[in-house]
Parts: structure tokens; sequence; C-alpha cells
């Protein structure tokens, strides 16, 4: 059943929106609502509810809609999944009244409503105007460059007034009292540091011998850490991911895993992702120049504005042992990557091949692939998620050679 709010005697319901920043969080958003980006311990949704006692659903998406509905009450919060909530933030959105909006300069963060939402006209509401500061995922790079703030904002949340598991003797701790084990949790002849940055492990989660580990750094329920891997902060595992060889400022969403030896850093990596072994990124251009990544709002390059810059991988996406990416590199949905030699830095989705060209990653075998990953951890690959990748793969054309 759906949990509520209460106020004025009215169920109230709790509904994230994309908002304005949608596109620009490309390619991650073409499987998933803004609301399910994972940045932090949790996904920006799990914040929410967290904070709110409250199950959410989204306003996303038509084609997303089927797997990640919407759901009306006679009264609704609707709230800006970009913004990742404070305890600040969550009072106001509690007390919110009726016609009420919340803004944060000229973007909207929340507001109540008992109109259908084509009907809204905030022209008729009263404004409430924020001046606390707030984090806010507008560009896929923010996800790791923010990523430290956000740990430690989850750590809080998720551990205040809780007693960790106890660690292993043969662990040796730094900053103990920041470093959280949940049930079931296990670590062993390892080295966390948690001086700049708390580190969390989740339930029935491993970190294997001679792991290095630096906070910020968090590891989610049923993942794996790899033995003799080297961790850097600010850096998130989400659930069910096997990581190895040395990470720096990455966010790995799920499922996903990069078992062996190689570099990642400032990077986001999306769901059902694998990197073989012995791939590197590169997070530095050999000019130290601002890095310029592919954005899919003008379909061109633009300036992150960073010095550190490492790869961006859709949902799906794949690629082979001693594969090398540029600074800077975007991959799309369901790419299979291999070969010697830099590919390019914006590698469309449902491509295959490598440095020496791409032809079309064609359907069914993508559907074959996906079948058998998530089979592997116990879930289906059905109708809904076939549709999903069916839509994208009309909807991206335009980026593949024909």
């Amino acid at each position: 059943m759906l949990a509520y709010l209460c106020s004025k005697s009215k169920l109230m319901n709790c509904i994230l929106f994309d908002g304005t920043v949608r596109d620009a969080l490309l390619p991650l958003t073409y499987t998933r609502p803004v609301a399910d980006i994972r940045v932090g311990i949790l996904t920006i949704r799990e914040k929410w509810e967290k904070h709110l006692s409250c199950t959410t659903t989204t306003l996303t998406e038509d084609y997303l809609s089927e797997k990640f509905p919407m759901v009306e009450f006679e009264a609704n919060i609707m709230i800006n999944a970009s913004f990742i909530p404070t305890n600040s933030l969550v009072n106001k959105v509690k007390n919110l009244k009726e016609n009420e909006a919340i803004f944060k300069s000229d973007e909207i963060v929340a507001f109540y409503t008992s109109n259908l939402q084509e009907e809204v006209d905030f022209d008729t509401y009263t404004h409430f105007e924020l001046d606390e500061d707030l984090l806010q995922i507008k560009n896929v790079w923010d996800i790791f460059s923010l990523n430290d703030a956000a740990i430690k904002l989850d750590f809080e949340l998720l551990t205040h007034g809780r007693i960790s598991q106890k660690i292993s003797d043969t662990v040796h701790c730094i900053n103990k009292d920041q470093i959280f084990l949940e049930e079931g949790a296990s670590v062993e002849i390892a080295v966390l540091n948690a001086s700049n940055g708390p580190i969390y492990l989740g339930k029935d989660s491993e970190i294997m011998e001679g792991c290095m580990v630096r906070g910020p750094f968090a590891i989610g329920e049923h993942s794996v850490l790899k033995m003799g891997a080297k961790i850097y902060g600010a850096t998130t595992l989400g659930p069910h991911c096997k990581v190895g060889g040395e990470v720096n400022n990455a966010v790995f969403f799920g499922y996903s895993s990069k078992a062996h030896d190689g570099f990642l850093g400032n990077s986001v990596i999306g769901e059902w992702c694998n990197l073989g072994a012995d791939t590197n990124n590169s997070n530095l251009k050999n000019n130290y120049a601002s890095v310029k990544l592919w954005d899919y709002e003008s379909e061109k390059f633009k300036d992150t504005g960073l010095q550190f810059c490492g790869l961006i991988f859709g949902d799906h996406s794949k690629c082979g042992i001693n594969t090398m990416f540029n600074t800077g590199t975007v991959v799309g949905v369901s790419a299979n990557i291999y070969g010697g030699n830099f590919p390019r830095n914006f590698i469309p989705s449902f491509s295959w091949g490598g440095s020496a060209g791409f032809t079309t990653y064609q359907l069914p075998k993508v559907f074959e692939v996906a079948e058998k990953v998530m089979e592997r951890r116990d879930l289906v690959f059905n109708e809904i998620d076939k549709n999903i990748l069916q839509h994208i793969f009309d909807e991206t054309s335009k980026y593949r050679a024909q």
C-alpha cells in the first residue's frame, strides 16, 4: 500500500518528477527516472523515502512509465528529483499547503497540488524562495563530483543512533567511529582509513583480504571488493557489484562489475555493465585542460569545467579486456566495445566495435545477453524491459552510422 503524509485531513501523496535536467543526465536517464540515480550511498528516491517515511511514485518519460508508474491522490506533493534532500528542505516540503511552491532561484523544488499535473499554474501559487545551499544533480559529472558530500549526508541518515557490527581485529582502522558495518558485512586483513570521510558497508557485502580503502566510501548490499583493491574516495559501489583494481571517485549504480585490475577514475557506471580485465580510463588530459563531454541536449561536446573527468557508461554496456577509454568518454546504453587503441570519446547506444569502427548491436542479441545477465542475479528480463530498450534503440538511431 502506498504510504502517505497527512495534511488537513487529506491523504497527501509524494511524487518525484524529472524536472528540467533529465536530458542533461543522458545516457543514464535513458533507462531510469532522475529519482533512481545513485549518488552517495542511496539513490535519490531512497533518500527522499527515508526522510519522508513515505513511498514515492514517479512522473517521468512516457516510455518509462509502465516500469516507473505515477500514482495520484486527491492531494499531491510534487518533488523535483534532481535535488538531494536535507533535514531543512524536508521540513519545508512537509509543511507545504495547497497552492504553495518552493523555488531555488528559478528552479521549482517542490509544490503542493490538488489538480491534474497539466493544469498547474504557478502564477496562482504562493512562492517560497530557498536561501540554503542544496546539492542538485544537473549534469552527469555532478554524480561523482558531489559524491563526497552525498556519502556523508547518507552516512549520517543511515547510521544515526545505531551501532555498527563488530569489525574484525584483523582490520586496520583509522577513525573507526566513522566506519559502519551492516548485518552480514564482512571484512578481513584490510586497511580502512576514514580520516577524510566515512566508510559504509551494506548488508552482506564483503571487502576481501589486502584491500586498501580511503573514505568516503560505500559498498552496497551483496557487493564485493576483490582482493588487493585500491579505493580512493569518494567512491560508491551500489548493490550486487564486483570491483577490483584501482578506483578513484567513481559511482557504480548497481549490478555491475569491474572485477580485475585496471584504473577507473572520476566516472559513473550504470547497471548491468561489465568492464573487462585491465580496462583503464584516462581522467586527466595531457595538457591539463578542462574536459569536454558529449552533451545530449545540445548534441555537441560541452565544457565540464573539470580538470578530472573520466568515463560515463550507460546501462547494459560492456567492454573487452585491455580496453582503453580516453578522457571524458561517454558510452550509451547496450554498447559492446573491444579491440586495441582508444575508441572515439562518444560511443552511441547499441554500438558494437572499437577504434576500428562500429556497427549496430542488434536488438535480438541485446535481449539475449540481458536475459542471461539478469538471470544470474535471479531477476527476470521481461517485456517491459524489452520495450524500454526498443524505444531507446529507435530514439538513438540518429547517432549510429547508417
